[in-house]
């Protein structure tokens, strides 16, 4: 039997003669996430009986909120792959993709991918949950992934994440030497014209703010720690190209391969504030071992 997702308060007085409908709308509960617990298998029960919205809440008692399985998509199956779980409870994960691993899968990777990793560790626990990734990276960037276990958490994730209050912070390897020692890069991104996949500064994009400071300048390219004040694709890299520093091995973005077969990015910090147990977590990782070489490997300029 798969554990359907179950939320549970103790009533206290500041609660007392409310109706269960206002209260789980000051808890974030959707209308529309009430509408999938009425018809399609959850359950709203108060000391274990069933009891609807228009009830009553009394000081003492047990409201708890079972919402249904989640539908999981045909196309994604689980798949026993390595995953590396930095942090987990009953609503989050954090774990730490590796490069050349997709997050999701697409055309071009129907399988493999962390998405994939992430439904056979549910199946394990027997959860009933799809995936709900919070902070998506790119297939060839490393690093940490903000993981929401139920649609429920995700949906409040992501109001934290408006609020600023879900942030990441990068580790890169550009081209060429960048004389200032940090800056902030603000000019808005947009898909380019003639591609789907590509992005580039054009004036009619979205707003998109990336601060840098410079670790570590070599002979030929700069390692860099960035901080993303928005969340727009390929944000980093189309910023650090626009700069005229493409990543290492940004191909798309006019990098080379000469020294890594990948883009040199690493999602190194991540920190985010927890809405159920109320308090902010960080977690931090080091770098992977081919942008490691880089950074041990030759002279500082």
């Amino acid at each position: 039997m798969l554990k359907r997702f179950t939320l549970q308060w103790t009533i206290g007085e500041r609660e007392d003669g409310r109706l269960v409908r206002d209260f789980l709308k000051e808890q974030q509960i959707s209308k529309t996430a009430l509408t999938d617990i009425k018809f399609h298998g959850g359950a709203i029960e108060v000391d274990g009986k069933p009891v609807t919205v228009r009830h009553l809440l009394r000081c003492g008692e047990t409201l708890a909120v079972s919402f249904p399985p989640e539908e999981r998509s045909e196309d994604m199956k689980p798949e026993p792959l390595p995953l590396e779980v930095v942090y987990e409870d009953e609503y989050v994960l954090v774990v730490n993709k590796p490069p050349y691993m997709a997050t999701i899968p697409s055309r071009e990777h129907r399988n493999g991918t962390l998405a994939n990793a992430l439904l056979h560790h549910y199946d394990e626990q027997g959860l009933s949950s799809t995936i709900h990734i919070v902070t998506r990276l790119d297939r060839d960037t490393s690093g940490l992934v903000l993981v929401a276990k139920h649609r429920h958490v995700h949906h409040l994730l992501t109001e934290w994440q408006k609020r600023g209050k879900v942030k990441r912070k990068y580790e890169a390897i550009c081209h060429g030497l960048i004389y200032e020692e940090k800056g902030t890069i603000d000019a808005p991104i947009g898909r380019k014209d003639d591609s789907i996949i590509e992005r580039e500064v054009r004036a009619d994009g979205q707003r998109a703010v990336t601060h840098f400071r410079v670790l570590a300048r070599f002979d030929s390219y700069t390692h860099v720690a960035l901080e993303l004040e928005t969340g727009r694709t390929h944000q980093i890299r189309v910023h650090l190209a626009h700069l005229g520093h493409p990543l290492l091995g940004d191909d798309l973005y006019g990098g080379s391969r000469a020294f890594i077969a990948r883009q040199a990015l690493h999602s190194k910090a991540l920190t985010f504030f927890h809405p159920f147990h109320q308090r902010t977590y960080h977690f931090e990782n080091s770098l992977p071992k081919d942008m490691q070489l880089l950074v041990n490997g030759p002279h500082h300029s």
